[in-house]
This record gives structure tokens, sequence and C-alpha cells, in this order.
């Protein structure tokens, strides 16, 4: 049985806090599939090495479904 496709709009983006918005609208909208699209590999690389959100460190099964999440086309 194949792993269903992950989706910005309902496995990603609610992964991203008020918090973690605000902190990054400086460079780019998490809550903006363009925006995470286009940098999804550094964002993946920040919170693979907890050094995003500043705040706590993604636990692995969040990680992971970023990374497959990219892996898999980056679905909207």
């Amino acid at each position: 049985m194949s792993e269903p496709t992950l989706s910005f709009a309902a496995d990603i983006k609610p992964l991203f806090r008020d918090g973690d918005r605000a902190a990054m609208k400086f460079a780019f909208d998490l809550w903006v599939y363009d925006d995470v699209a286009a940098h999804a590999d550094a964002i993946l690389a920040a919170v693979a090495a907890g050094s995003m959100p500043c705040d706590r460190a993604w636990a692995d099964p969040e990680v992971e479904k970023l990374r497959s999440w990219i892996a898999g086309g980056k679905a909207a």
C-alpha cells in the first residue's frame, strides 16, 4: 500500500505556528505555498538541524513529513 500524498494545505502549513510565521516574515511567508515550495530545501535543512524554529526543535515525525512532502513533489 502506498503512502498518501501529502499536501501543503493539509499537512505542511499546519506545522508552522503563528510565531514561526512572524519570525520568518522578513524573508518569506511560511503560510504561502509558493514561498515554502521555493525555500523548501533550506527550511528542511534548518528544521532537521534543529535551528528552526528558534524556540524548539521539530520532532522527527514532523521533519520526516516535510522531507516526504518535498520528495513527493511538493503538492499544494
